[in-house]
């Protein structure tokens, strides 16, 4: 990879305290060539810390996006270090862009900076949460956008299905979709119409899928509009979190296992998700991210670059409009 990774120096719950100390370890500890954006004497003030001033490349940007900042407003803050960095991606400066500020910020930001892949309604997050039944389901939209229109979740289907052909070599991924019961014809008038459209796309729709089947392994691509995936993501990490500190105070499990369950939802593990739908590669980190989360997510963005994925999902998503 000739480009490097540029990160949001000053995104997310914790800025440069964090995403610095994560860029330095991406690039010492896994070879990730990096760039930070964002208030450049606050920047290297964190990379001194490290011993690491002149080791990564600094952009200046002066203005901060809030966690609340609505994303049309982020959008239109020119000089804004996440509004830079889409803009180095959509440049071919950088190769990828990894953020943990907000998401509704970032979308605006990628669409406007790095652009949408063509034919493509919206872009939505993936991510890959593991199974009891081993690999892992796609889980898209997990947050990007949060009211679409049925044919923007059938779109949505779609780019989970080249996912998880071209991340997780499933040949043909089965595709279930989000509802409150297994039944044709169940749920809101969203996920209704969703359901007509989706039987007629190239790919193999399962059917209707309830919130136990996400980590069950039932399909191997799960399709909800973006307020529901967020819910569900931040819910299984939740979840996990509690259930597996309730089974270490019983003292019903190995500490060992415990971990490495813990381990495999720990968002430090997958780094981040993938904003699917745009003509450059972004990952979006979780907010509160610390400096390991951010490392992992440069791993994540670079190996997505370099295997031209973002360029591939295009390929791979069907040119026709969804009607």
């Amino acid at each position: 990879m000739s480009n490097p990774v540029v990160v949001d120096a000053m995104g997310g719950d914790h800025g440069p305290a964090e995403t610095v100390g994560g860029a330095v370890a991406a690039r010492r500890e896994h070879g990730v060539p990096v760039v930070l954006v964002g208030r450049a004497g606050e920047v290297r003030g964190e990379l001194a810390r490290h011993d690491a001033v002149g080791e990564i490349d600094v952009v200046h940007a002066e203005e901060i996006v809030p966690m609340d900042e609505p994303g049309a407003r982020a959008a239109a803050l020119g000089a804004s270090s996440l509004r830079v960095g889409c803009e180095l991606v959509g440049q071919g400066a950088a190769s990828a862009l990894v953020s943990a500020g907000s998401t509704g910020a970032i979308v605006s930001c990628a669409l406007r900076g790095v652009g949408r892949a063509p034919a493509v309604l919206r872009p939505a997050l993936a991510i890959a949460l593991p199974s009891a039944a081993g690999g892992a389901t796609v889980l898209v939209d997990a947050g990007a956008t949060s009211d679409p229109t049925p044919e923007m979740i059938a779109q949505f289907a779609l780019l989970g299905v080249s996912y998880a052909q071209l991340v997780l070599g499933v040949p043909d991924p089965s595709v279930g979709l989000l509802s409150i019961g297994s039944e044709p014809g169940k749920g809101n008038r969203l996920t209704r119409r969703a359901e007509e459209l989706l039987p007629a796309l190239p790919l193999r729709f399962h059917g209707n899928v309830e919130g136990h089947d996400v980590l069950a392994g039932t399909v191997d691509v799960i399709v909800t509009d973006g307020f529901t995936g967020n819910i569900v993501l931040k819910n299984v990490e939740g979840s996990v979190r509690a259930v597996l500190t309730l089974m270490a105070r019983s003292g019903v499990a190995e500490p060992e296992g415990l971990r490495e369950v813990a381990r495999r939802y720990d968002p430090e593990t997958h780094g981040g998700a993938a904003l699917l739908g745009l003509s450059g590669t972004v990952v979006v980190a979780h907010g509160s991210s610390r400096a390991a989360t951010i490392a992992r997510a440069c791993v994540v963005a670079r190996d997505l670059a370099d295997g031209g994925v973002t360029a591939r999902v295009g390929d791979h998503f069907a040119a026709e409009p969804v009607r």
